[in-house]
């Protein structure tokens, strides 16, 4: 019985033995590497970002968004495809179609007095070439430079738009264009420029001369739009990129905002 006990007392010390040895021999494993983000992660990062900024455009699109300075920078790159990718040219196709269904439901007077404002700046003449080296928008709105552009002469019409333009003259409504641009040092250009891309048989173009300077947007264009009003023209429709083409007096019997989510003015 004993020599069994101390048989038993031997295998347990040699297999407590062989333990010890092999935990002296091992080596210590390196802790494993920190998590990588993975392409899952990544993608839902993209995916929220582009939530947040298609929410924040319509934002902008509805005026409930005012007075921002520059496109967020998250948002950069998603109004770089937005407006190079298609959906810009289909919204304002589909504002457009909008604007002419309106137009056609009504009956033009005979006597010449039903008429149309229409905004030029990125509403009738597109200034994306310009926006694109200014990170679409991402990038301070610099006077200077954009003046240096709009007396290039060289901004392209926006097709739907001009298309517009002349189913309104084609209708018998008097067109009138109605622009904050400075008479004195761009009014030459910007004429030359919206003959060239078109824009010709409008009944007038009002820019802002010495008398306006320092107004805001809201109130010299309301001032001419008085002055039409005045003159007895009925103002049918009114278009415009920015709300403030749209606010004010005598705004019309409808107003159409044509999309930009690159600047705001205010």
């Amino acid at each position: 019985m004993i020599a069994s006990m101390l048989a038993l007392w031997e295998l347990i010390l040699l297999m407590l033995s062989n333990l010890f040895s092999r935990l002296a021999g091992a080596k210590l494993l390196p802790p494993p590497p920190p998590p990588q983000p993975s392409t899952a992660v990544a993608g839902s990062s993209l995916a929220c970002d582009a939530s947040y900024c298609l929410s924040w455009r319509v934002a902008v699109e509805t005026n409930n968004a005012q007075g921002w300075r520059t496109v967020p920078a998250r948002c950069v790159l998603y109004i770089e495809s937005y407006m190079l990718g298609g959906q810009y040219d289909r919204d304002v196709e589909t504002a457009v179609e909008c604007i002419v269904g309106y137009a056609d439901g009504l009956v033009v007077g005979d006597d010449g007095m039903d008429a149309w404002v229409l905004d030029v700046d990125d509403t009738c003449l597109s200034n994306l070439l310009y926006y694109q080296g200014k990170q679409f928008g991402g990038a301070p709105f610099d006077p200077t430079a954009f003046k240096s552009w709009a007396r290039r002469g060289i901004c392209p019409a926006i097709p739907q738009v001009l298309i517009l333009y002349k189913k309104l003259l084609e209708r018998g409504y008097k067109v009138f264009l109605l622009t904050g641009r400075d008479q004195e040092t761009l009014g030459a250009t910007t004429t030359s420029n919206l003959i060239l891309q078109g824009f010709i048989g409008h009944e007038r173009l009002f820019m802002r001369n010495r008398t306006y300077r320092g107004q805001g947007a809201v109130a010299f264009k309301s001032t001419i739009r008085k002055q039409l009003v005045a003159e007895g023209y009925r103002i049918r429709g009114n278009v415009g990129d920015q709300w403030s083409d749209l606010q004010g007096d005598c705004v019309g019997d409808r107003i159409f905002k044509i999309p930009n989510p690159m600047y705001f003015v205010p």
